[in-house]
């Protein structure tokens, strides 16, 4: 059999070859989508590239009209810069200003407004500032309303000369008038006029010929209106386009929107149409809230569009250039396209290439693997059959359920004690095979252990009546362990149950034989110092007290039961004159009688307590602050047993009556324990010591701890 088990370990390469076709698929699959990965990023670079070009192209239409709108503005704001740095015209406007407000002379006053309104004049046809007048030419009394002119004012806004058709004074040129009293230029934006038409102005401070010591420097204002006309919008227009979807234009915005200044490609008017400023899908929105820029966005009519722009000086617009994406990038999509097809076509030939070759060499291998399959079912099954074998003939019952706890397995052992056929038992749930009652512990344990993954050993006491077989009282060890990570994920736990009947008797048996002995021994202790008589039973109870208090284990429980019972062993050597003496010991009495703890513990160090028992003893005499003996221990270093039985039997040796003293009271060995906390003593069990007698009755409890023996109890305190 084990020939066979080393021969199953040759498959193990088999089993390998089993997997290397989904391995195989598995490399096959990762590269192809490697290949389409790179393919497509490929063409993603070659669209990036695309878009930097069109970029740069709309980059050069938009600066081109962005300067021929600007040097349109510069021009028409020119006419009135040269009008303002006329030396002629500053001296007339300021004799004229002076002469209205009766600080001048007034003489030549109409020969120089007349000068200027033929200079106005003359500026105004040359330059555009004239516009048809709506309204008849004839008098009559209808109101003929002007659409352009040149004009200038005072330092108040007060309209001193002007062209014939000059239109009124309205609140945005007083305004500008406002803005230009700084001394620079300002600007009256796109605007309907009077008669329905589109016009714009500027406005220009004109200075003193000679500043005056107690006026502004700014004596009035040269303001200029004219039409926007058609050469305006004009200037959007690209010399030599082709493209259909392209476009120019300028926008502003205007408080939460986006005004459309310039005509569109759709037919919408100048100034007509106005969308939300906050868009986020708005090409026109989108430049504006990043002062130019490019962008991928969708035009006024939704359509999508790559689209750059620019702020334009002295004025409050931005310059859109705009082209539809499908037409700006549809001879490069084409192109891109075909090559992401030829691409993955060429991934996934040499992907069907790959697959075919393989797929005729796995067939190849696939009949002579089968074989081997066939050959590892029929050893499978023997290991089977050992095993089952190995587990049938072991003592112990082993048993597998799954996360519902039903069986899936179960040995013949398992099978015995259900009195039920193995067989049988798979698939059944534990409470239908061994009763809900005895599998209630089972399955809580199960839960638990499939609640951490950890597993647990549970010892359990059967009572005689809970046995269908009549075989008395049982104790059994059960041990739960899940079957590893995997099977702990579907909840299958092992189940093994030893039947410890006879050991556990065996060891009561053996510890009572041990209990009798210490008795013994006791007794024979108590024989020879009356005074002393049952001290190690009263320490063994107060000891036991502290340690449930301080909730120690149950080794450390057992160990004091037995240390206390057997501390004062070493008395035997002790004279007995010396344990009966009825006066005060002398320090060297005294320590003799310290010292027979110690030899307690060498006297018994050869026997095998299986429990340190011997090194409790031999530590009683430490101290906390490791001025004891023998070695100088402190603190937690002196077992937890040892500072547990020094407290009790300083406890019980003071409050009991000594052939040569009385007993304290309580409260004063109390207090005596607590003074020698932290140097003596360990504070926590002396803490405890007294929360017992306080609070779980211990005075009531051991209140004769303080009576006499019967045999001295005619002696004198």
């Amino acid at each position: 059999m084990i020939g066979d088990l080393a021969g199953a370990a040759g498959h193990t390469p088999a089993r390998l070859e089993g997997r290397l076709p989904l391995i195989g698929g598995l490399i096959l699959i990762a590269a192809v989508l490697v290949g389409a990965f790179f393919s497509w990023r490929f063409v993603e670079s070659e669209r990036a590239r695309e878009l930097q070009q069109w970029q740069v192209r709309l980059g050069l239409v938009a600066d081109s009209r962005a300067a021929a709108v600007e040097q349109w503005l510069d021009d028409r704001r020119g006419t009135l810069r040269d009008l303002v740095e006329n030396a002629s015209v500053q001296l007339y406007l300021t004799e004229l200003s002076l002469a209205r407000d009766g600080g001048g002379r007034a003489g030549g006053a109409g020969a120089e407004s007349e000068y200027l309104a033929n200079l106005l004049e003359v500026v105004a046809e040359r330059d555009g500032y004239t516009a048809p007048v709506v309204g008849p030419r004839v008098n009559a009394n209808v109101a003929r309303v002007g659409q352009a002119g040149l004009g200038l004012t005072d330092a108040d806004g007060n309209l001193l000369v002007a062209t014939r058709d000059m239109p009124p004074m309205t609140t945005a040129l007083r305004e500008a008038m406002a803005r230009a009293a700084g001394g620079e230029a300002a600007f009256v934006d796109i605007h309907e006029n009077a008669a329905g038409n589109l016009s714009l102005g500027f406005v220009l401070p004109v200075f003193a010929v000679q500043e005056s010591a107690a006026g502004s420097r700014v004596v009035g204002f040269a303001v200029g209106l004219r039409l926007l006309g058609d050469g305006f919008f004009r200037l959007l227009d690209q010399p030599g386009e082709t493209a259909e979807s392209a476009e120019t234009f300028l926008v502003r915005k205007d408080g939460a929107m986006i005004v459309y200044l310039t005509p569109l490609r759709d037919g919408t008017p100048a100034m007509k149409r106005r969308l939300a400023a906050d868009s986020a899908d708005l090409a026109a929105a989108r430049l504006v809230a990043d002062r130019g820029g490019f962008t991928l966005t969708r035009r006024y009519d939704g359509t999508p569009v790559l689209a750059t722009g620019r702020a334009l000086a002295g004025a409050p617009w931005y310059l859109v250039r705009m082209i539809a994406r499908d037409e700006a990038l549809a001879a490069v999509e084409q192109r891109l396209d075909t090559i992401l097809i030829v691409l993955f076509a060429s991934i996934i030939g040499v992907a069907i290439a790959i697959f075919a070759v393989w797929r005729h060499g796995s067939s190849v291998r696939a009949h002579a693997m089968a074989g081997d399959y066939r050959a590892m079912a029929e050893r499978l099954e023997e290991y089977s059959d050992f095993l089952r074998i190995v587990t049938d003939r072991q003592p112990t019952a082993i048993a597998v359920v799954d996360g519902e706890d039903r069986f899936t397995f179960a040995n013949a052992g398992a099978a015995a004690g259900a009195g039920i056929g193995q067989e049988d038992m798979i698939g059944m749930r534990l409470r239908q095979v061994i009763g809900p009652v005895m599998a209630r512990d089972i399955e809580e344990t199960n839960a638990a252990v499939r609640g951490d993954g950890h597993a647990r050993t549970v010892t359990r006491r059967i009572a005689a009546e809970e046995n269908d077989d009549g075989s008395g009282e049982r104790i059994v060890l059960r041990e739960h362990r899940p079957l590893g990570e995997s099977a702990q994920k579907r909840g299958r736990i092992l189940i093994v149950e030893h039947d410890i009947t006879e050991l556990v008797v065996e060891r009561e048996r053996r510890e009572q034989v041990m209990r009798d002995l210490v008795s013994t021994l006791v007794t024979l202790v108590d024989r020879r110092d009356p005074f002393s008589a049952d001290q190690s039973r009263r320490v063994v109870e107060v000891a036991a007290a502290i340690a449930t208090e301080l909730e120690v284990d149950e080794t450390t429980a057992q160990t004091i039961d037995i240390a206390a019972r057997l501390m004062n062993l070493g008395k035997l050597l002790v004279p007995s004159n010396l344990l009966t003496k009825l006066g005060a010991l002398d320090d060297d009495e005294k320590q003799l009688i310290r010292d027979s703890i110690l030899q307690t513990g060498d006297l018994l160090a050869g026997l095998d307590f299986r429990l340190p028992v011997v090194e409790t003893l031999r530590e009683v005499q430490e101290h906390w602050d490791g001025t004891g003996y023998p070695n100088g221990r402190e603190g937690e270093r002196i077992l937890i047993a040892a500072r547990i039985i020094a407290v009790a039997n300083a406890f019980v040796g003071m409050v009991s009556p000594r052939a040569y003293r009385s007993g304290m009271d309580f409260s004063t060995a109390c207090d005596v324990l607590s003074a020698n906390g932290g140097r003596r003593f360990d504070r926590r069990v002396v803490s405890a010591l007294v929360y017992v007698l306080e609070n779980r009755g211990g005075r009531e409890r051991w209140a004769y701890f303080s009576e006499p023996p019967k045999l001295i109890a005619h002696l004198p305190e």
